[in-house]
């Protein structure tokens, strides 16, 4: 039996529009798809630094520029600046400080003993000489003492085990805790400055060697080291030395060992115990606030 032509038209209409539905359909599955790839792309990105080896780098980046936006800087009183160049103020260098950086699974990180000992001893590195917490305690100690608030510091530098040497303003805001410093490290070692937010000024620069071009003529270059065999009160010592004169301290910043600079007019030792860097520099400063009569 044959079927009537309307009928058959009718049919062909229906499954002409029911191809239409389906393509309706599939559009809006595949917008649906791809809203749900989206959103694990977002989850995997979101739970990255828990899948990669010491953290993934959206992860670390976003640390990185959290970390940044605290840079805003902190009062301080200018009018007790030195203005002259050439007048009284103190300079820090810190020297073999280990800061390096290195690519850890899919990401770059700042390496430390604690969280990469796997990766350093397959590299056939001693985890610990890796010690960048070392220099993050000895710049807290720098810049958050009276001595720089008082605006007696006028720079503060710092020279990697790898030679690579960078400068931070005195009136910088570091971050206190270790992981938000790794990203400020990070960065800086990557882009080579950082920038207030907001402004141009570069609160933190990598600069070309060697260190001595950037200190004032005739200031007064001062080693710290156990080993040395002159052993002074760290208060008769600054109470000895000219008041207008530019003192420049070098403290290592490293695990083990002792700094060797060629320029370096003295070399003292300020405890018969081996001091951290933290400590020497407390008494430093502590000394130099006593004679300046910085309360």
């Amino acid at each position: 039996m044959v079927r009537p032509y309307a009928i058959k038209g009718c049919k062909r209409k229906k499954n002409k529009t029911e191809r239409y539905d389906k393509e309706e359909d599939e559009e809006e599955n595949v917008g649906f798809v791809e809203e749900e790839e989206q959103q694990e792309e977002n989850v995997d990105n979101d739970g990255a630094h828990k899948k990669l080896k010491g953290g993934a780098t959206e992860y670390d980046e976003a640390i990185a520029e959290t970390a940044v936006q605290e840079l805003a800087g902190i009062p301080v009183n200018l009018n007790e600046q030195p203005n002259d160049k050439n007048s009284g103020g103190v300079i820090f260098i810190l020297e073999k400080a280990s800061l390096e950086v290195a690519k850890v699974g899919k990401s770059y990180q700042l390496l430390n003993s604690e969280d990469h000992a796997n990766f350093l001893k397959k590299n056939n590195r001693n985890p610990a000489e890796y010690r960048p917490d070392i220099s993050h305690q000895a710049i807290l100690n720098i810049l958050d003492s009276p001595l720089n608030k008082a605006g007696k510091l006028r720079a503060l530098y710092v020279r990697t085990e790898k030679g690579v040497l960078f400068e931070i303003k005195p009136h910088v805001r570091i971050p206190r805790t270790f992981k938000r410093f790794a990203g400020i490290m990070l960065q800086l070692l990557q882009k080579l400055s950082i920038s207030a937010v907001g402004k141009r000024e570069k609160l933190m620069r990598v600069i070309k060697n060697p260190v001595t071009q950037y200190l004032p003529v005739n200031s007064r270059k001062i080693g710290f080291s156990h080993s040395s065999e002159k052993l002074v009160d760290m208060h008769d010592y600054v109470a000895t030395l000219d008041k207008d004169a530019t003192l420049v301290f070098v403290v290592g910043a490293m695990a083990h060992g002792k700094i060797e600079n060629d320029f370096i007019e003295d070399f003292i030792s300020v405890s018969g115990y081996p001091l951290s860097a933290a400590y020497c520099i407390t008494r430093i400063t502590n000394a130099l606030e006593r004679k300046h009569k910085i309360i």
